[in-house]
This record gives C-alpha cells, sequence and structure tokens, in this order.
C-alpha cells in the first residue's frame, strides 16, 4: 500500500470514528480529527514544501493552505476532510499513472549472462565481460547474439528484424555478419568475435536508450495546467474576503470549497475509466498521461516492419520466363517447399493455397545449407535456388530484381521463374492513414524506417502516403535506431510527436517522443519503452487509442472545468459568510460526486469512433 493510500484510509477512519464519537456524545471526539490533521496533514504539508521549493505550484497547493489553516483555526473537522480529498485524490493519481519504465532492465535481461568459448577444441562457460576480440562463442539454439562477429562454423537462421527493421529472417552461413542481439534459429553456430560486447550493436542501442530516457519531453499535465491559474484566484478571493470581513473563518470557508478536488479525483478517476475502457479493447496503458497527451500530437511517425506492414514476406509475383505456365510453376514450387524450413516456403505455400493450385509429390528432397531446395516432381528435376547460384548466361535470362527478395526456379537445370516476394501492407494502412487528418487532426505523417530505400518507397507508394490532402509526408530509409531517436526529438521540437513502431530499434524513438506507441508483444523491451501497447498489432487499435484518448481529454475537461464553476460560486457564497468551513467541505464534496460521476463516463465505450467501419472493413 502506497503512502497516500495510507493517507486516505487513516482520513476515512478518523471521519467515521468522529462520527461514531459524536453520536455517543464523547468528550474526546476531537481525537481522530487531531490524529488524522496531524499524521495525515504533516506528510502532504511536507511533499507541497517540497515541490514549492522546486517551483512546481499546482492545483494541491490549495488544499495545503486549507490543511495549515484549519489547524490554525482549531477546525479539525473541515482539515480531516480535506487531508481525505487531497490523499484520495493523489492515490488514485498513483494508482493511474503505474508503475515506471523498465526499459534498461528490459534490454540487459535479453541478452544472456554468460556464453560459451570455444577453445583448443573445448567448450569453457564465461560471463560476457571476459570476451575478447577474435575469441570463438557457441551459439546454442534460440539464444541472443552475445557480440557482433562472423560465423565460422554452422549454417541457419537467424532473426535480426527488431534490430535492422527489414521483415524477414537471415540466412546464415560460414562469412555471414551476426548482430549482437539477434536471436538464433534452430541450429548450433559458431562465431568469432569482431568486437567487445560494450561496443557491440545491442550495447550501442541501451546507451542511445539510456540517453533518450534522460531526455523525455515533458508536458504538463491537464489538472496541472488547470490548476495553473485556479489556485491563485482561489486565494485571492479567500484573501479578499478575510480583508473585506476582518474574519478569518472566511478565509477557511473560501479555502475548503476552492479545494479542487475536481482537478485532483474527477481527472484521475476520468484516467481510470479510460484505461480500463482500453484494456477491453486490448491496449494496455503503461504510462496513464500518453492518454491525455495523444489529442495534442500533430505530427505522427510510423515505423514500417510489423507496423503499417504484417512482417512477413508475401510471394507477390511469379514471373515465369516464356514458355512457362505461371500457376503450374507455383504449384510446383509449393510442392517442393513443404519440406523446407526457410523463411519464404511458407509465403510459396500460402500463394498456392490461396490460388487452389493442386500440390503433387516429391521425391529425392534435399536441401544443402545455403544451397536452395531441390527434387524430383514426376520426370522433372526442380530447383528453387539463390540468384548468386547461377551462371552469368542463366542470370540473362531472368529479369532484374525489382526489390523485396526472391527465388529462383529451376527446371532440369534451366531458369523456369523468378518468384518475387515482398512485405505487404496491412489491408487497412491505407484507410487508417487517410484517416488521420480528419479524424485526429494529424497534419504531418512520416515513415521512418531500418529497412532498404526501395522497400519503404514501395510500402509508401502502395498505401497512397504522397496523396494524403491537407498532410505533409516524408519518408526515411535505412535509420539507425541513432537516426531514428535524432529525427523524433527534431520533430518533438516543432510539436507533439506520437511513435508507433514494433522493434527493439525503434524504442529510443518510443522513448522520445511525446507519445510512444508499441504495436504487438514481440519484444518485452518496446513495451516498456513506450507508453502504451496495443496487443494484437492492429492498426484498428491504434485508432481507437487515439479516441479513447480524446475523449478522455474531453470529459475530463468537462468534469474539471464544471466543477470548478460550482466552486467558484461556492467560494463567492463562503466570502460572503453563507457558509462556514464544514458546510464549504459538504458541498465541495457534493461538487466532487457530479464531477466523479461524468468522469466515470470514460469507461464506457460511448460514441468510441472506428475508422474501419468507415473503411468497410470487417
Amino acid at each position: 500500500m502506497n503512502r497516500q493510500l495510507s493517507i486516505a484510509t487513516l482520513a476515512a477512519l478518523g471521519l467515521i470514528a468522529y462520527g461514531f464519537s459524536r453520536w455517543l456524545s464523547q468528550p474526546w471526539q476531537s481525537l481522530p480529527l487531531l490524529v488524522v490533521v496531524t499524521l495525515g496533514g504533516l506528510p502532504l504539508i511536507w511533499d507541497l514544501l517540497r515541490k514549492a521549493a522546486r517551483a512546481e505550484f499546482g492545483a494541491d497547493l490549495l488544499a495545503g493552505v486549507s490543511i495549515v489553516t484549519s489547524v490554525c483555526l482549531h477546525q479539525w473537522l473541515a482539515g480531516a476532510v480535506v487531508v481525505l480529498m487531497l490523499s484520495g485524490g493523489e492515490a488514485l493519481e498513483d494508482y493511474a499513472v503505474g508503475r515506471a519504465s523498465a526499459v534498461l532492465k528490459a534490454l540487459a535481461s535479453r541478452l544472456p549472462q554468460r556464453t560459451q568459448r570455444k577453445r583448443d577444441g573445448r567448450l569453457e562457460e564465461i560471463p560476457l565481460d571476459q570476451i575478447a576480440v577474435g575469441d570463438q562463442l557457441v551459439v546454442l539454439p534460440h539464444e541472443a547474439v552475445p557480440v557482433d562477429g562472423v560465423v565460422l562454423e554452422g549454417y541457419g537462421r537467424i532473426n535480426e528484424a527488431y534490430l535492422t527493421g527489414e521483415p524477414y529472417e537471415s540466412s546464415k552461413v560460414p562469412g555471414s555478419q551476426v548482430l549482437s542481439g539477434s536471436i538464433n534459429g534452430e541450429t548450433v553456430l559458431v562465431i568469432q568475435a569482431e568486437k567487445l560486447p560494450q561496443d557491440s550493436r545491442y550495447a550501442k542501442i541501451m546507451r542511445v536508450m539510456e540517453d533518450s530516457q534522460q531526455h523525455r519531453p515533458h508536458m504538463r499535465r491537464l489538472g496541472d495546467s488547470l490548476g495553473a491559474w485556479y489556485t491563485p484566484l482561489g486565494l485571492a478571493i479567500a484573501a479578499l474576503a478575510w480583508w473585506w470581513s476582518g474574519q478569518p473563518l472566511r478565509f477557511l470557508s473560501v479555502l475548503v470549497i476552492a479545494t479542487p478536488c475536481p482537478l485532483l479525483i474527477a481527472i484521475p478517476v476520468a484516467i481510470i475509466g479510460s484505461i480500463s475502457l482500453a484494456a477491453r479493447r486490448g491496449i494496455i496503458i503503461r504510462d496513464a498521461a500518453v492518454l491525455e497527451r495523444a489529442g495534442l500530437c500533430r505530427t505522427m511517425i510510423l515505423d514500417k516492419t510489423g507496423t503499417l506492414t504484417y512482417g512477413r514476406p508475401e510471394l507477390t509475383r511469379v514471373q515465369a520466363i516464356e514458355g512457362w505456365d505461371p500457376d503450374a510453376l507455383l504449384a510446383w514450387a509449393a510442392s517442393l517447399e513443404r519440406y523446407s524450413r526457410h523463411p519464404l516456403s511458407q509465403a510459396v505455400q500460402r500463394a498456392a493455397l490461396k490460388a487452389g493450385m493442386p500440390l503433387e509429390e516429391a521425391t529425392q528432397i534435399s536441401e544443402p545449407p545455403g544451397r536452395g531446395i531441390r527434387g524430383k516432381l514426376g520426370p522433372h528435376e526442380v530447383a528453387l535456388v539463390g540468384r548468386g547460384q547461377l551462371s552469368q548466361r542463366q542470370s540473362e535470362l531472368l529479369p532484374g530484381l525489382e526489390g523485396g527478395l526472391e527465388a529462383i526456379m529451376l527446371v532440369d537445370g534451366e531458369p523456369a521463374a523468378c518468384l518475387q516476394f515482398r512485405d505487404q501492407p496491412r489491408h487497412d494502412t491505407a484507410a487508417f492513414l487517410s484517416h488521420l487528418r480528419a479524424g485526429h487532426g494529424f497534419d504531418r505523417l512520416m515513415i521512418v524506417s531500418g529497412d532498404r530505400v526501395r522497400e519503404v518507397q514501395y510500402l509508401a507508394e502502395q498505401v497512397g502516403m504522397h496523396s494524403l490532402g491537407g498532410v505533409t509526408t516524408e519518408v526515411h530509409a535505412g535509420q539507425s535506431p541513432e537516426q531514428k531517436l535524432a529525427i523524433v526529438r527534431l520533430e518533438t521540437v516543432r510539436q507533439p510527436t506520437l511513435y508507433l513502431g514494433d522493434g527493439i530499434n525503434d524504442a529510443p524513438a518510443l522513448t522520445a517522443a511525446t507519445v510512444g506507441l508499441a504495436m504487438g508483444q514481440h519484444s518485452e523491451v518496446t513495451s516498456e519503452a513506450s507508453g502504451a501497447v496495443i496487443l494484437d498489432s492492429s492498426l484498428r487499435r491504434v485508432d481507437e487509442f487515439l479516441h479513447i484518448g480524446r475523449r478522455l481529454r474531453r470529459i475530463a475537461l468537462e468534469s474539471a472545468v464544471g466543477g470548478i464553476a460550482l466552486s467558484l460560486l461556492g467560494m463567492l457564497l463562503a466570502a460572503g459568510g453563507h457558509l462556514s468551513p464544514v458546510q464549504g467541505a459538504i458541498g465541495q464534496e457534493l461538487i466532487d460526486l457530479a464531477a466523479v460521476l461524468n468522469a466515470l463516463r470514460t469507461s464506457f465505450a460511448g460514441d468510441l469512433s472506428d475508422y474501419a467501419e468507415q473503411s468497410g472493413q470487417t
């Protein structure tokens, strides 16, 4: 139980004890109130003094002055009620904000703490800080690569997507480069360390992440913004009432009803309701501030792979050489790929299944590491290989690679087709982008990706990135985490930004943006760096997050401004001598009740808009 909740509980119990003692006409009836004001009020006053020393004057300042004044005037009941309101509101705020980010811890835990070093034909387990350049290290299946290096022995695949931004697993053979932090596949690899752990790619990302956390943008919270003018106004009215009447009790009466509980309680309640609604829609809010800030963002910066695309290769074209039937070749390719575990094999099989192609039985299957797959289909010998395995004469029979990945299909040793693969945009990406201006007021959109230029440009053309009316668009390809961070920082200086990404290479940018939004659960690091996580990797949920944030801000403003207006009316009555401190406290509780009931509307979907329905998504 945190301290604010403990003080609120103490205040509630004290007020209940006071009620019983007063009902029983006990002589010690004021003792529970004295305990509440002393044990509960002093820590709150101390916190306010520390804020004042840092020149932080928020809405809670009025509550602190009310507590001090109630003690000076021996108005214990009014002081206890204010302690309950102030501590209860801050406890709700603490609950809404949630736990602090643990990005660096998540980054560090991703790498193994020890690794296997191969020396003189023997294996020895050593900690990472003992790795030296030139050491031979054994990377076990599904283990993270500890340092940047080069493969010496073994053939396999490594997932580098969340480091590089490219959407494919990389095949590794002797001589291939590997990056620290990438995840090995299902075979054992022996690598030679080319850099020390602290100089490798993953360590650089950690340093950039740490730097971006230290320079995280700060925006004033909604309650503090309203309290900045309400607090001096309340103090001025209370001081004028005292000066005009000569009665210090009126000063306290005004302050008690002026205590900004619509800011201290209603706004946290609205935030909690929004967090609950978001969770029901598959959106986890890690930092409640992002809900308040989302509606202010005017620049959206988007990663490509796994965010605007599905993050997996799809067969987009079978470009057959004259004389060959593309459909028949697709059926043959899928028949052969059934026996392969290559990343592109599933894409070929999905394409054949979608086209309704009948598959044949293949025999004499062989898949030498790094040499493609071969087999017999009827009387023909069929192979799927890379372009690098072709002779110059064979290469001249094929079209040039336009982008993405490719596999060359050989029939009886001669080229028959080029199978082209790309990471396809999500089916609703174009609708999502076109909705951002009208639905959420974004006037600037940017794609910032670690993928290759031609792949990012291809995506931008596919989704109509450059034809969005009234929106300035930019496309940046081949960006490292450091470059992404620099772009986000520059844009955030201009106006509030929202960054949407899903890879480890997005983590620094997610932290530096005004609002960082992570897609999917692929990386604990990315989730920790972001303010909110979209669990099911859906752009539709991103749109709902934006609408939830906008509704939160609207309803919170209604509750806060409406409550403040009623409080101002009460302040004028108290200034005129028509309300005692206790009556002012009761009046403030009624105002709180109305503000809180309105704030609870955020927990219901209500008018939550959905661009997907407007765009015809089923």
